[in-house]
């Protein structure tokens, strides 16, 4: 009813108040708090602010956790900072995580480096990096590389404008050409109508339909192009194996990925893979171990507990996040290939005899 009548925030509160036949026996603590309820409740504050990694990872963890993997702003501070990611950098990013991970890289960097997303499936998913609104600097930093490609790349068999440039092209003409039958009935058809009616209009439409289905044809053709040129773009930079970091955040079991990709990362540099349970990063730990190549390896759990700070007030809130999920940070060495691996026992030294006295 108040606010039928077109009375202010502020009005509205003070009549509450006027009318409340308890508020002058409330304690002065709790006065202040029937106040902040009721302008929570009757004001519509709205502040604008800038898009920030913070905000992002705050929202998305409030809101649908899952699709970030339940991954805190915490432990995004700490994938960062372990990673140790900065200007002019060569960074690879696997990131399933609606590309949170992949935004917050490149806010860091500021458009100077290389920023390369290994991406499953048809495409790279970047919804959170479209919430950041970069320039156009930024995305030219960017680049992509389907990870299902990766084996061909290290073994040298991948050809970007060979044989896989002529199939697609095939693909999208015998496309169009499907597409464009189904819509006019078939080829044979569509010829008789034109016969039998001998109609001008008719003509007129079957010369739109050819324009509209070599328009599309040319489109596809275009987007094919520029796909070719941005994997090979990306393949040459991997070719280098000279990465500064790798990061890698995703839904899948990171076991296999991080061994892949580790080998396109430069010796003496960080590496960080999170996910939401521990048990992936157990083994991600022992393959690790075996396979050699990388030192300092650790799996931590960031914890989080938020307090409300007051005059006579402060404590912790009751209600808190279980957890933020798991990280496993290290640094990548030159491995000596040379040298077959020895087992753990053949490195112990030999037991040495115990002297008797005579």
């Amino acid at each position: 009813m108040l606010k039928e009548q077109g009375l202010k925030s502020e009005e509205i509160v003070q009549q509450l108040i006027d009318s409340s036949s308890t508020f002058n026996d409330k304690t002065g603590y709790s006065q202040e708090k029937y106040i902040k309820k009721k302008k929570k409740k009757y004001e519509n504050t709205v502040t604008i602010l800038k898009p920030t990694c913070r905000i992002l990872a705050m929202m998305y963890h409030g809101r649908e956790p899952g699709k970030i993997c339940h991954m805190r702003y915490d432990t995004l501070a700490q994938i960062l900072t372990l990673a140790n990611i900065h200007a002019g950098s060569k960074v690879l990013v696997f990131d399933t995580c609606a590309g949170l991970v992949l935004g917050s890289i490149m806010e860091r960097m500021g458009g100077y480096g290389s920023v390369i997303q290994m991406y499953p499936g048809a495409g790279p998913v970047r919804a959170a990096v479209e919430s950041f609104g970069f320039p156009a600097r930024f995305h030219d930093m960017l680049h992509e590389f389907p990870i299902c490609h990766v084996n061909a790349l290290m073994a040298g068999t991948l050809d970007v404008a060979g044989k896989d440039s002529v199939a697609d092209g095939k693909q999208v003409n015998v496309t169009a050409d499907e597409e464009q039958n189904q819509q006019e009935g078939g080829p044979g058809e569509e010829s008789m109508e034109t016969k039998t009616s001998g109609g001008t209009e008719q003509d007129q439409e079957t010369i739109e339909k050819e324009e509209r289905r070599k328009a599309k044809a040319e489109e596809r053709k275009v987007k094919l192009e520029e796909k070719q040129r941005k994997l090979a773009a990306a393949a040459a930079l991997l070719e280098g194996r000279n990465a500064d970091g790798l990061v890698i955040a995703s839904r899948f079991h990171p076991c296999p990925v991080v061994l892949r990709l580790i080998e396109f990362v430069s010796p003496s540099r960080p590496f960080v893979v999170y996910s939401q349970y521990l048990e992936p990063l157990i083994e991600c730990y022992t393959k690790l171990k075996e396979r050699g190549g990388t030192v300092n390896l650790r799996i931590t759990d960031t914890w989080l507990r938020r307090y409300q700070v007051l005059s006579d007030r402060t404590h912790p809130l009751l209600l808190m996040s279980g957890g933020g999920g798991y990280v496993l940070s290290g640094t990548t060495v030159a491995l000596d290939r040379s040298k077959p691996a020895s087992s753990p026992q053949a490195l112990e030294p030999a037991a040495k005899r115990q002297k008797l006295k005579d």
